[in-house]
């Protein structure tokens, strides 16, 4: 019988506090992954709703979502380990996940609510293919992690641009 494997994974938690690295569990899964190089890679679920706060019970995955990072903007080559990132999508209640005060700190005056992180957020590192080789994150990975949530909101909203159609958070950076 295949067993519960876990990975370390950082924690940025919704409440305020300082990120910390939490032991993220994988399970085995029927399906092949989509991300693998080549078909026969077995799959890894991994259970990131452990950590998240108000997330509605028995969706397993589709109460959650990612978001792939291989590279920094500005970037021309790829992360030999990129990262990806796990964020709530359905509450047990209906009502939005609370706003991530931690990465709102972070984003400092880039922040905009329109495009806020919210609930609990996980971010893990892998090698070949985000659910079929992950690998150890490390609190050494923050300052990658810290400089994406810099200029980067949710997925899925739209990047806060002036009348003059110049990206807001680019430019509050120079």
């Amino acid at each position: 019988m295949d067993q519960l494997v876990s990975f370390e994974a950082l924690l940025f938690p919704s409440d305020g506090r300082h990120p910390h690295m939490v032991a993220l569990m994988t399970s085995p899964a029927s399906e092949q992954d989509p991300f693998a190089p080549y078909s026969g890679l077995p799959v890894r679920l991994p259970h990131p709703e452990v950590y998240m706060d108000y997330i509605a019970e028995g969706l397993g995955a589709r109460a959650w979502n990612y978001q792939v990072v291989e590279a920094l903007d500005c970037m021309n080559k790829k992360f030999t380990h990129p990262y990806v990132i796990f964020y709530p999508v359905v509450s047990r209640d209906g009502m939005p996940f609370p706003i991530n005060k931690c990465i709102r700190e972070i984003q400092g005056r880039c922040y905009r609510e329109v495009s806020a992180w919210r609930g609990n957020i996980i971010v893990a590192k892998y090698r070949e293919s985000p659910f079929s080789s992950m690998v150890n994150a490390s609190i050494a990975d923050f300052p990658i992690v810290r400089n994406y949530f810099m200029t980067h909101g949710v997925p899925g909203t739209p990047s806060p641009t002036n009348q003059d159609g110049v990206n807001m958070i680019h430019s509050a950076l120079h």
